[in-house]
């Protein structure tokens, strides 16, 4: 008899419970620190993958990149990192094995840029 009561009143709490959780806030989404130094390792010009020589892409903890010269802000939104100045803003996709793919239509029409962070320094485990 003790039993069914206590079986009673936690049926009795479950709507609670169930609301309790329903209005409990969802933790916000971690964003990926892609913050680095990145290489680019190719370059596909009109549809042919060249070597890529230029300039490293820097991405600064401090949510500010350099580009070959350009200088501005990022914010990484999911699988983009957003790229922007006070004239220009583009994104680039993050991709798995620490890459970063800058896409655009140049003079020589469209190019896909493929940066990758490869170097580990002292005393950090993750890769910059």
């Amino acid at each position: 008899m003790e039993r069914v009561r206590v079986v009673r009143s936690l049926f009795g709490l479950l709507p609670l419970a169930a609301l309790a959780l329903a209005l409990t806030p969802a933790s916000p989404a971690q964003t990926a620190d892609v913050s680095g130094r990145y290489q680019c390792t190719q370059a596909k010009m009109q549809g042919k993958v060249i070597a890529c020589n230029t300039a490293p892409l820097i991405l600064k903890n401090d949510g500010r990149f350099e580009l070959r010269g350009w200088e501005g802000n990022y914010l990484v939104s999911g699988q983009w990192v957003e790229l922007s100045d006070s004239l220009v803003k583009t994104r680039a996709k993050i991709e798995p094995g620490h890459k970063i793919v800058l896409r655009y239509y140049g003079k020589h029409g469209r190019v896909e840029m493929t940066f990758e962070r490869r170097v580990a320094e002292l005393g950090k485990t993750a890769l910059s």
